[in-house]
């Protein structure tokens, strides 16, 4: 069973979009796409906002 994680270290701000990506296996642009168009109807920014603080971050080490 999947779990929602967020991961930092492929995200481009906080990794949500690339968690969710990862979760519903989809492509990360279609993702980020639909939080844009939610950012212009005005209740993008709360969802991103709240997402960000509870999903758990996914625990990997980072590679250099």
């Amino acid at each position: 069973m999947k779990k929602l994680y967020r991961n930092t270290n492929k995200g481009k701000i906080a990794g949500v979009c690339h968690g969710l990506a990862y979760y519903f296996n989809v492509d990360v642009a279609l993702i980020r796409a639909a939080f844009i168009l939610t950012l212009l109807c005005g209740w993008g920014s709360l969802a991103y906002i709240a997402l960000w603080i509870t999903m758990p971050v996914l625990k990997t080490k980072k590679i250099k």
